[in-house]
């Protein structure tokens, strides 16, 4: 059939059923963003790449469905870098367009031209570039399906002069593998530990999410065992939170009764995760990690599999296929052994972490220091940033979709919010991006306009994309939430300068006459000032409806005291020591 490599592209992109695209526009992708409105597909206009991969992460995240990020050759791709990274290690699989520097002059410097495929290589995880013009459909498909195949972005990289050529091409077909079940010696040996352990615990990761039933399969397992359900860093949404068998999340500042049951067990599940080891530092001083339990680590990726931890045994499969092939090799006395002592342990332990919680309004500072008491009678009638995450529990509505940025404020939270369903949890993930949280509620609104979304952000991440609020003002793009914890210093840089750098506070400090309210007032959009608990849980309760019922974005600036919570990488740093010496003496003037 004949066709113009365009049409073979878009045609390509219908098969998928991939119809959100995020990105800039520019000259070496127009021949097909030309046709995108009569292929049905909406190109999203963002004000910067970095933001519109994030949008498209936030959008593949929140639906399951995949997306794609394209700009110019050159510079607009150079800044989807950190956004395609934060998908690779959020397992996301979106598709990234790179129109290239035409082949007819690459290689002598010209206008925006770049090596694209190299840049990309440690972000993705499949690349290809397309060789002939008569092979653009072929080799698109090949990267869609290797996208979803390992579930994390893949690259198509395309000479921008290998458009509107007439070629003669049939339309390749989709093939779609089954997901593997776990070997069965290594699912029978699983279950057979498992039907043996006094204190099973499942721990689940990002994997269950993705898996179809991942998260229905895993709570019938840890019902049959009574087994507690711990979930990993930043998946606060991998088991349902009102259920009596979640534990809540490990990791910086996660659920202290997930952290203390799972120190207790003798056999753990770690069911779709690849145990990041950021993801099992010890909290809140306790050093958790069983080391005397058998692990039982099951993850898509044989490559994860025994990475950061000691595994009795590994399974390659999908996480909720070995849920349910475990569940039907388990005993008949599973789980009986201490079953009923398991079960008080596991509503005490959550009951005191619950009250515990509730109880906690301050930072506590490390001995010798005492920033948090400074911060605390500087601005005496300030909201700490626990209070803050108080009042926004109060107003969040319980289906709602939240983002997070990466950040102090932002991680003192992880311990509040649970969910009843899986993708309602947008974190930054492992790379751990600034300017997440914006972008990805954007992005997660869009393919989900019917819940309602709030995202969040401390004042220095909001920094690096608040210039999407010029963009999502305009007539077709929904309505979104957002709050910014106001408190005029980048927090977690901050808190190791007072642990480690004597309170040396260089590039901690930001500008207090700015006002990210004011800046979405002349941005069209609705911006609120929140000074206290109630003003704050009142402003939230109102954006909500604003957002739902009225399609009106609001961003509410939260003021905060300047309090710090545990440092990022306490296990990382350590107290420099003088040597040399350092002196302004020694500088010397440059000669121009």
């Amino acid at each position: 059939m004949k066709m113009t490599t365009e049409e073979a592209f878009v045609k390509t992109l219908q098969m998928h059923g991939i119809d959100n695209a995020f990105g800039i526009i520019g000259s070496a992708m127009m021949p097909i963003s030309d046709i995108f409105p009569d292929a049905g597909i909406k190109f999203w206009d963002c004000a910067h790449e970095t933001s519109g991969g994030m949008m498209a992460d936030g959008y593949t995240r929140a639906t399951g469905k995949m997306c794609m990020m394209i700009a110019q050759n050159g510079p607009g791709i150079t800044n989807f870098v950190t956004a395609v990274k934060t998908a690779y290690w959020n397992h996301t699989p979106v598709l990234l367009v790179t129109p290239q520097a035409a082949n007819k002059t690459i290689g002598q410097g010209g206008f925006q031209e770049m090596e694209q495929m190299n840049l990309f290589a440690d972000c993705v995880a499949y690349q290809e570039e397309v060789r002939d013009p008569s092979r653009i459909a072929e080799t698109l498909n090949r990267v869609i399906m290797q996208a979803k195949r390992a579930s994390g972005p893949a690259q198509i990289n395309i000479p921008r002069d290998f458009w509107t050529q007439v070629i003669d091409v049939e339309l390749p077909a989709i093939v779609d593998f089954e997901l593997p079940q776990g070997g069965e010696t290594a699912v029978s040996k699983a279950a057979e530990m498992l039907s043996g352990a006094k204190f099973p615990v499942i721990l689940n990761g990002a994997g269950v999410v993705l898996s179809k039933g991942g998260i229905e399969a895993s709570k019938v397992l840890a019902e049959r065992l009574d087994a507690p359900v711990c979930v990993g860093y930043q998946h606060n949404d991998a088991f349902p939170g009102s259920h009596p068998l979640f534990a809540g999340p490990l990791g910086y500042n996660g659920s202290k009764a997930g952290m203390e049951l799972i120190s207790k067990a003798d056999v753990v599940l770690c069911l779709g995760t690849r145990l990041n080891p950021f993801s099992t530092l010890p909290g809140y001083g306790i050093n958790y990690w069983p080391t005397d339990a058998k692990i039982i680590q099951v993850d898509i990726n044989p490559d994860r599999i025994g990475l950061t931890k000691k595994v009795t045994v590994g399974i390659v499969g999908d996480a909720a296929k070995v849920a349910n092939g475990i569940l039907a090799k388990l005993s008949d006395t599973a789980g009986d052994e201490g079953r009923t002592e398991r079960k008080n342990t596991i509503a005490t332990t959550k009951s005191a972490w619950a009250q515990e919680l509730t109880s906690l309004t301050h930072e506590n500072d490390d001995p010798g220091t005492d920033w948090n008491v400074r911060a605390r009678k500087a601005k005496p009638d300030w909201m700490s940033p626990r209070m803050a995450w108080r009042a926004i529990q109060s107003a969040l509505p319980r289906e709602a979709i939240i983002s997070s940025d990466i950040g102090n404020n932002c991680a003192i939270g992880n311990a509040y919010p649970s969910f009843e369903a899986g993708r309602k949890y947008l974190a930054p993930g492992l790379f751990g991006p600034c300017g997440y949280g914006l972008p990805s509620i954007i992005g997660a609104k869009i393919g989900c306009p019917d819940v309602p979304v709030v995202g969040f952000a401390g004042d220095g991440a909001f920094g690096i994309s608040v210039n999407e609020l010029t963009a999502i003002g305009r007539g077709d793009w929904p309505a979104i939430t957002q709050i910014v914890f106001r408190n005029y210093q980048w927090g977690a840089e901050k808190r190791n300068s007072t642990l480690w750098f004597d309170d040396n506070f260089v590039g901690t400090e930001l500008d207090e006459d700015v006002s990210y309210a004011g800046i979405a007032q002349a941005c069209g959009l609705k911006g609120v000032v929140a000074r206290t608990q109630d003003e704050l849980t009142a402003a939230l309760d109102q954006a909500i409806k604003d957002q739902m019922q009225n399609g009106v974005t609001t961003l509410i600036e939260a003021l905060i005291n300047q309090e710090l919570g545990d440092p990022f990488r306490r296990d990382a740093m350590k107290k420099p020591v003088k040597v040399a010496g350092i002196s302004k003496a020694d500088m010397r003037q440059q000669v121009v």
